[in-house]
């Protein structure tokens, strides 16, 4: 056999070693990321009575700006879903009907059915409640009542027929219950699968090297410990500055609401899924950069000085969590 055969066999057999080696490894990765997080189901918990009608209905109320006192302000407005934008406005904090500015950053609408409860606090039990909320909310939309929300969806004419048609049989059928269950039945249709969801659910090469790399860090450096399940968050509850106090101590989270000393600066994990897109961070939104976010997070919480690289890994791995229409 020639020298220049040899060669090229054992090249060859180098090669095919190698992609064996590294398609084993990336198989294992796989495997690991589904005993941790897990692909999102093609539907949200409570969809099942969710009708064409009532979704219909439920868009046209999320973008209805006459749901506010002045009619200036909708759902839309804090949770843009047009031009690319991820169910936030980018804001660190949101400015209401009368211009006020809120107190918490606006989380994201997507995916948002899968979070074991609503707001920051989770003092809303699931997407029904939450939307009931802001409504009512002196400095977000300052309606005064349900009575005069209903009354004032059903002066308009074009409501009674889409309510009658996605509430059949309700009388009356414009209720502030029924707003909401609309609202939340569009909401539930919000769901975006990301390529970290092909790779769990197999494709070996829907992540690059350097994105498998930062999922692998951020396994390891225990991101994980918190950020898990589904949406890699969004169903616990952890105090904020676990390891180091967090310089802003104004908001004490859970404890604003419960007045329970073991709940001081506790907060819902925030879910990750296109956290690329929904800058500014944390509940006040004083941090602006993802990599600063993910930086100080592995201080706060961990006690880990990540460097430049663990950091940007992981960055870039968090990035495959962003819906594949808005990358």
């Amino acid at each position: 056999m020639k020298v220049k055969n040899i060669i090229w066999l054992v090249t060859t057999v180098l090669l095919l070693t190698t992609a064996n080696v590294f398609a084993a490894d990336v198989e294992l990765l796989i495997s690991r990321a589904n005993r941790i997080f897990s692909p999102l189901p093609e539907s949200m918990p409570g969809s099942d009575n969710d009708t064409t009608e009532r979704i219909a209905l439920g868009k046209k109320l999320y973008f209805e700006k006459r749901l506010s006192i002045n009619d200036t302000q909708a759902c839309a407005s804090c949770h843009i879903l047009e031009d690319g934008f991820a169910g936030v406005d980018n804001l660190a904090t949101s400015p209401g009907a009368r211009g006020e500015k809120g107190t918490r950053n606006s989380p994201t609408v997507l995916n948002a059915g899968w979070q074991d409860s609503q707001f920051w606090d989770g003092r809303a039990e699931d997407l029904v409640e939450q939307a009931k909320g802001p409504i009512l909310n002196p400095i977000e939309m300052a309606m005064p009542d349900e009575k005069t929300v209903e009354q004032k969806i059903a002066g308009i004419s074009e409501y009674q027929d889409a309510f009658a048609k996605a509430f059949p049989g309700e009388k009356p059928a414009i209720t502030y219950q029924n707003i909401a269950e609309a609202i939340a039945a569009f909401e539930r249709t919000l769901i975006t699968p990301s390529r970290f969801d092909d790779f769990m659910n197999g494709d070996v090469d829907a992540l690059s090297e350097t994105e498998q790399r930062g999922l692998k860090t951020f396994i390891k450096v225990d991101c994980k410990s918190c950020h898990d399940g589904k949406l890699l968050g969004g169903e616990t509850y952890e105090p904020l500055g676990k390891e180091h106090a967090y310089e802003n101590q104004a908001d004490q989270g859970m404890y604003t609401l419960t007045k329970d000393e073991d709940d001081r600066m506790f907060f819902k994990v925030a879910p990750l899924r296109n956290v690329a897109l929904t800058a500014p961070y944390f509940h006040d939104g004083k941090i602006k950069m993802l990599d600063e976010a993910v930086r100080k997070m592995g201080k706060l919480q961990l006690d880990e000085e990540l460097s430049d690289q663990q950091v940007s890994d992981i960055v870039s791995f968090l990035k495959t969590l962003t819906d594949k229409r808005r990358e």
